[in-house]
């Protein structure tokens, strides 16, 4: 391995390959469930470097774990045990290499940090929607290769749909330009959708192409109290009818969720009493303040009135809409203070939730008694983060390795049979595969290892995730 470290310093200087010291901030995930140890930390500065990296790696036969801003929740993106995996991080390409205001797009560094990428678009008159509570550490190459969703997703979809095109060093260290911002390009197959999406076992993308849209004109934001799923469904369908793209954001939270935040964040404001289920509702319009807080009083005018909530407060400031977006997005926050958790990160047809959670509650209750169900997430695009904690003065750690195997059956079996998916927005990485193994088609486990083994036949990209 000597060898191999010589010819990572010769790519990068010998100060990016790091190999002695505290190097947890790379090698433990941020739930702090996985931890691994890595040959070296190297931090290439550029695309060349990361090419470089890669061919010095296939020349000594070494496997590559890339990471990004080490915010993923699912393993993917630390190195096993072995030392002898090579940990790239990526956080040393975080150049903006440029904004096309006229074609509403910019061109960014996987290792640039997502909430940069939303200022540089701002500072252009623009804005980029691609919004997670993790935005402040998250990098858009993590983003990109776990198909991130975020708050938005029920508009502009997933980082998927807000990719126009990539750049990519392939396991062999060659690289392909495909940063093209054209929004049409029917030239064969669709390279960069490999790509998204692939957990870094293809390819390690540097530099995406992402789509921009112009400012909103006014933004509004309202919280709302309801008794049931059920009513929390039928309020989407009657924000969608009357506010129709404008509706960007549309959350749940349950009462236990918003509980756990105001034991562990008790400065933090309620404007609502306790309920049953709270929504958060979003939108971003083109008219004007008035105008657009006037549509959405109107909407919760009308839910109240068809009975469907109880309660409603619409923020009157910028600093009021954040305060309420501050709630929801403690309650992670508040569930790692609260100690580990069983998380589940699924989709279901939104048509069928209220269904979904009412039969999953009920078997989890019947088998794990006194466990609590923290149930909060994206109902506008049918992704709950339906999460299994401790009963009250049972050790977490202790209920976790337990119990986590028994409980995730209950809950994966249940999504299966309401047509869902195990993983919505946090991809599969190493805390997934087995389930994906067992759960996903064999056709389409036979494909996806015909593409992997096409673009990394030596299996070295990121081994034992995924697949």
């Amino acid at each position: 391995m000597t060898a191999l470290l010589q010819a990572l310093r010769a790519c990068v200087g010998s100060e990016h390959v790091l190999t002695e010291g505290d190097l947890s901030a790379y090698e433990l995930d941020w739930r702090r469930r996985f931890r691994g140890r890595a040959l070296a930390v190297v931090r290439p500065a550029d695309t060349a470097q990361v090419a470089a990296v890669l061919r010095a790696c296939a020349a000594h036969g070494a496997s590559v774990v890339p990471q990004g801003g080490n915010t993923g929740l699912v393993g993917g993106g630390v190195p096993d045990g072995s030392g002898t995996q090579v940990l790239l991080s990526l956080t040393r390409l975080h150049r903006v290499r440029g904004i096309d205001a006229a074609n509403l797009t910019m061109t960014v560094e996987a290792g640039c940090v997502l909430q940069a990428a939303q200022q540089a678009a701002a500072d252009a008159g623009l804005w980029l929607p691609l919004s997670l509570a993790a935005e402040g550490s998250c990098t858009i190459g993590g983003n990109l290769a776990t198909n991130a969703g975020g708050t938005q997703v029920l508009r502009f979809g997933n980082s998927r749909e807000l990719c126009l095109g990539l750049e990519v060093v392939t396991a062999d260290g060659q690289v392909w330009d495909g940063l093209s911002g054209l929004r049409k390009d029917n030239t064969g197959y669709d390279l960069r959708d490999l790509f998204i999406g692939s957990e870094g076992t293809l390819g390690i993308i540097t530099a995406a192409t992402l789509k921009l849209h112009p400012r909103p004109a006014a933004t509004g934001t309202a919280l709302a109290a309801a008794a049931s799923l059920q009513q929390c469904v039928a309020l989407l369908g009657l924000a969608q009818a009357r506010l129709g793209a404008a509706l960007t954001g549309f959350e749940v939270m349950n009462r236990f969720s918003l509980e756990l935040v105001a034991r562990h964040f008790p400065a933090l404001p309620r404007p609502l009493p306790p309920a049953a289920w709270t929504v958060l509702l979003q939108q971003a319009d083109c008219e004007g303040e008035a105008q657009a807080r006037a549509r959405l009083e109107a909407v919760l005018q009308a839910a109240l009135e068809a009975g469907l909530i109880d309660d409603a407060v619409v923020a009157e400031s910028l600093a009021q809409s954040r305060a309420l977006w501050h709630l929801r997005e403690s309650i992670p926050l508040a569930q790692a203070q609260e100690g580990p958790n069983i998380k589940h990160d699924i989709s279901v047809p939104v048509s069928v939730i209220p269904a979904f959670v009412e039969r999953t509650d009920a078997a989890l209750a019947r088998a794990f008694p006194g466990m609590r169900l923290v149930n909060f997430g994206h109902l506008g695009d049918g992704n709950l983060h339906y999460n299994v904690q401790a009963p009250e003065g049972v050790p977490a750690q202790q209920f976790l390795d337990a119990e986590e195997h028994a409980v995730n059956a209950v809950v994966y079996d249940a999504v299966v049979a309401a047509g869902g998916s195990i993983s919505a927005e946090h991809g599969v990485g190493a805390l997934k595969r087995d389930e994906l193994a067992r759960r996903k088609s064999p056709v389409a486990l036979q494909m996806m290892r015909a593409i992997k083994q096409a673009l990394d036949p030596q299996g070295r990209l990121n081994p034992g995730r995924v697949l």
